[in-house]
Formats: C-alpha cells, structure tokens, sequence
C-alpha cells in the first residue's frame, strides 16, 4: 500500500518547486532588464555641454538604435549573398562505410555450383570524392543574383530609416528647444492665471462685482489656462523623444542651443531637376526595382530547373575485403538525370513566375508615379513653410510686444491682471507656433531630400569619432543652397 501511495506523496513535492519558480524570475528579470539597458547605451560618448542640432544628429547616426538593427540585417543579408555564392562549389564528400555480414557472401556458377570467388563478412570501404551538378549550379547562380538584390534592398531600407531619423530628430529637437525656452514664462504665465482665478473666486463670493462680470472673466481665464496647459502637454514628452532617438542616458537633462537657423534662404530649384533626381535615387523606388530583378531571376530559376542534371563525381576508394585483388582505386561518374514531373509542373511554375514579373513591374510604374507626385508636393509644403515661418515671426513680434506692453499697463494700475494673462498666453502660443514652424520648415525640407533620395552618407560612420560626424553633418549640403550642386547631385 505505502509504495502505490509514493509516486503520489511526490507529486505535492513537485508542484510546491514548481509554485517557486515565478518568485525566482521576478527576482532576475530587473538584472536583465538593467544589464540590456546598460548594454543598448554601452560606448555612447556622455552629452557635455550645450547640445547643438548637428550633435543631435550625429549621435542619432551613430548611437540610435534602429539605425544600428537596420546595419545588422544589410549585414545578414551580404552573408547570405556569400553563403549562396558557396552553394555553386563543387560537393566534397567523405564516406566511411562498416559492413557486417552473418554469412560469407558466396556466389554460383552458371551450372549451379558454388563458386571459389567469396568476401570477408566484416568489411570497411573508405570513399573520398568530389562531385559538380550542373544543375545545382545553375539554380545556385540565380540564387546568388536574387541574394545580391536583397542586399541591395536591405541598403535602400536603410537610407530610408537615415532620412526618418533625421527628420524625427530635427522636429524632436525644436520641440524640446522650444520647451527649454519657454519652461519658466509658461511656468509663471499659468501660475499668475490660476491666482487671478481664484482672486476672482473671491471677489464674486463676496459679491463686490456683479455675477455675470466675474464669471465672464473667469471665464477667459479658464480659456486661456487651457491654451497654457496644452502648450505644456505638447511640450513635455519633447526631451524624453530627443533623448531616445539619439540614445542618450535616461533622466539626462538636455540643455539645448537655441540658436535660430536662417529660413529665409530663396528655393529655385528647376521642377525638371528635382524630377529626375528623385528618379534615379529615389529609395523606394529603386527597392521596386530591385524586387523586379529578383522576380525576373526567378522566372530563369523556374526555366533552368526544366533542363536535365548533369552531374559529374570523382572518388578514390578503398576497400580493406581481404579477398580482393585491388582493393584500392579512382573512380570517376558521369550522370544524366531528368525529372519527368516537370512536363506537368513546368508549365504552371512559368506562369506565376511571370505574373510576378508583370506585378513587379506595375508595382514600378505605380511607384514612379507616387515618386513624381511626391517631388511636386514635397517642393510645393517646403514653400509653404516657408512662408508660414515668416508669417509666425511676424505674429510673434507683435504678441510680443502687446505682451509687454499690458504688463506695463498692470504695473502702472491701468488696467488689471485679465489683459497681462491673455497677453502672455497669445505670445506664448505665437512663441510656440514659431519655433512649430521652424521644426515644419525643416521636416518639410527632410522630406523633400529624401524623395529626391539626398541621404547622409552614413559610411564607416560605426567606426568614425562624434567630432568627426559632427563636422560632415554640418557640412552636408541643404536644398536652400546653391542650385549648382543640386545639378551634380542630379548629374550623378
């Protein structure tokens, strides 16, 4: 009775080891995460200083995260382009076969008696040969050539991800410049409405104005401080973005170079000329066109595996049987092999091999298309930001000055604090549309570069010091500058 009880008393024991295991991995999960953590920010230079925008975006090419997966898998690709380089090599085999026979392996005569000619029952031959497929190396061919497209698209992903990058950290920047800029007049702004709000609390509780004057004024002050808090809630998160995109240090404060940039540079860029660049760099359309490469190969991969195989093998042998009398020697082969269910599969693998080269190609005409359309509007929002910044410097002034102007006023008792708040929350959103239309002027133009497919050049960047990408991202050329370069570009 007590053994049919045991395997059942080991059961509990089981279940109550088990039951530990989750305290055990929350006990090692805040290791991990703190050592993966350590690990994603490990060689990242400390920030020491003022930040500028080049920095900022010399530390995104360098230290961010995505740009560096997207490295890794053009890396996974170009081994994968070599590992199907290799597949074209002949085959080297080595073979060892142990025989072992109950019975000597005998053989009859023809008048049926048995013959003298006999094996050992324990034998090992020994095979060391080299064998070609002209098949294999045929298929091997094409699928290099698909290999090497795919490389070619990891590539074009990646200047697509340097394009978002920058762009991303341009607007993250502006934003938290502009947070940095306006921290303490928000501060102050929303803290002076809250105590006009409650002044006015009071006043209408001891009924020394009339109801609908004080709820009137309580009123723009509430509106006022939800156009201050908005401005705030836009604002916040600004720094923890630009921190993430360049891969800064968490908790870090930014202190940002609010230097203004000179927006005001003329665009006469010849449509023609924006046209046909963007139609030779243009990174997504040139991954169409790679991917109609690869359909295109293997529409020959299909028609190559209807041919016979023809496969040659050299060997050399050795057998240790006793009773032979050459136990040793070379043997070479010659085989022709031809699979007859390619007369039935053949001709339907040719035709979606073809449908893939038709859907290649229209998805290329589509794409040349969205690629002109893109240059036409691109061209047409950076002008338009343009304008719009010039607009909001203007506007900016002049809430500026009537800002001013009121808190003057409150100081010399003319008028009360109403006016003061109104004004400086209408020169903070005119401050914060500014610095809005700056960062749009700039995605505008980040965009339009990389239609036109005008990326950084990123190479040996992983390998090159911060100062020295600091220096080649201010020297790269903008689109605002002379329009001489954008031909050679465009030449190119």
């Amino acid at each position: 009775m007590n053994r049919k009880l045991g395997p059942l008393l080991v059961f509990p024991g089981l279940l109550m080891g088990c039951a530990q295991l989750p305290t055990d991995l929350a006990l090692t999960t805040p290791t991990k995460a703190s050592w993966q953590k350590e690990l994603a920010q490990l060689q990242v230079e400390p920030i020491v200083g003022t930040l500028t925008l080049n920095e900022a975006i010399a530390r995104g090419l360098k230290y961010n995260l995505d740009r560096r997966a997207k490295q890794l898998e053009m890396e996974i690709a170009s081994g994968q382009y070599e590992s199907a380089l290799q597949e074209m090599l002949p085959r080297a085999r080595t073979q060892i076969d142990r025989n072992n026979r109950s019975q000597e392996l005998l053989r009859r005569n023809s008048n049926g008696t048995p013959s003298n000619a006999t094996t050992d029952r324990n034998n090992t031959i020994q095979d060391v040969g080299v064998s070609w497929s002209l098949l294999e190396f045929g298929v091997g061919y094409y699928n290099s050539k698909q290999a090497r497209e795919r490389v070619h698209i990891a590539n074009e992903r990646r200047r697509k991800l340097i394009h978002t990058l920058i762009q991303d950290v341009r607007s993250a920047y502006w934003r938290a410049a502009c947070a940095q800029a306006m921290r303490e007049d928000l501060k102050n702004t929303i803290a002076k409405a809250e105590k006009a709000l409650e002044d006015s609390r009071a006043i209408e509780t001891e009924r020394v104005r009339a109801p609908t004057e004080s709820l009137t004024f309580q009123k723009q002050l509430l509106e006022s401080l939800r156009t201050l808090e908005l401005i705030d809630q836009d604002l916040a998160p600004a720094q923890v973005e630009l921190a993430t995109l360049i891969n800064a240090p968490s908790g870090q404060t930014l202190t940002l170079d609010t230097q203004w940039p000179d927006l005001n540079k003329s665009f006469n860029i010849p449509i023609e000329v924006l046209e046909n660049m963007a139609l030779e760099r243009n990174a997504d359309l040139r991954e169409v066109q790679h991917q109609g490469r690869i359909a295109r190969d293997e529409t020959r991969k299909v028609l190559a595996r209807m041919f016979p195989n023809l496969t040659f093998g050299v060997s050399a042998k050795y057998d240790t049987d006793s009773y032979l009398v050459h136990n040793q020697w070379e043997q070479a082969s010659l085989q022709l092999s031809f699979n007859l269910m390619n007369l039935f599969t053949g001709p339907a693998q040719m035709r979606l091999a073809e449908a893939g080269v038709a859907l290649a190609d229209q998805r290329r005409m589509v794409m040349q298309m969205a690629v002109l359309t893109q240059v036409h509007l691109g061209r047409l929002n950076l002008q338009n930001t343009q304008k719009q910044n010039k607009r909001a410097e203007q506007i900016w002034a002049v809430d500026s000055r009537l800002a001013n102007l009121a808190a003057a006023r409150e100081q010399a008792l003319m008028r009360g604090s109403l006016e003061t708040v109104n004004a400086q929350a209408s020169a903070l959103l005119s401050q914060f549309r500014r610095y809005q239309s700056v960062a749009q002027v700039q995605v505008a133009e980040s965009r339009l570069r990389a239609v036109m497919g005008m990326e950084f050049d990123d190479a040996n960047v992983d390998r090159m010091a911060l100062k020295d990408i600091i220096e080649k991202v201010a020297q790269s050329p903008s689109l605002t500058d002379n329009p001489t370069l954008k031909l050679s570009h465009a030449a190119r």
